[in-house]
């Protein structure tokens, strides 16, 4: 009798939002500024941690800042801390790091983009769209420096990866 190798699973338990803020220190003299055109900063930072290994579940954290600026001036700051549970089985040790870290955030980044541009539409300023991020390779660069030392936070400097619609 030959054994069925098992099936990697990848599963999505629970998607939420773990925590969010939106600051706006020069409202409101900001929105009477005619041709307001900051300058945007956006970071982006990964985590993760074993909930119960035995069972394969894992939370993973996409936290996504973005800043605001002109001149010496912080027009708004929003941060967004995307969650998610994942349960992942028959996965080999040397690809959970994969997993957490490119496929698990590659499913919470469209929350995050939303809850970003939904802050940013309810603080007053143009919808703000986060351009798509490339996790696989900010992996290969990320893990090719510290020579996959298992890190369990990622950080990532996007610098000007968004847009801003002005309709």
């Amino acid at each position: 009798m030959t054994e069925q190798p098992q099936t990697l699973q990848f599963d999505i338990q629970k998607i939420y939002l773990q925590d969010v803020s939106l600051e706006s220190p020069n409202a409101p003299v900001v929105f009477t500024r005619d041709n307001l055109a900051p300058e945007l900063d956006v970071q982006i930072n990964i985590s993760h941690q074993e909930l119960d290994g035995d069972n394969g579940f894992y939370n993973v954290v996409l936290e996504v800042t973005v800043t605001a600026t002109e001149g010496e001036h912080t027009i708004f700051l929003i941060e967004v801390h995307q969650a998610g549970v994942f349960r992942i089985v028959n996965i080999k040790e040397s690809e959970l790091p994969l997993a957490l870290e490119v496929a698990a955030p590659n499913v919470l980044l469209p929350f995050a983009r939303e809850a970003v541009s939904d802050l940013a539409g309810k603080g007053g300023f143009p919808q703000l769209l986060i351009n798509p991020v490339n996790f696989e390779a900010l992996y290969q660069q990320h893990h090719n420096k510290s020579n996959g030392a298992g890190d369990k936070e990622v950080q990532i400097s996007t610098g000007d990866e968004a847009a801003e619609d002005q309709n």
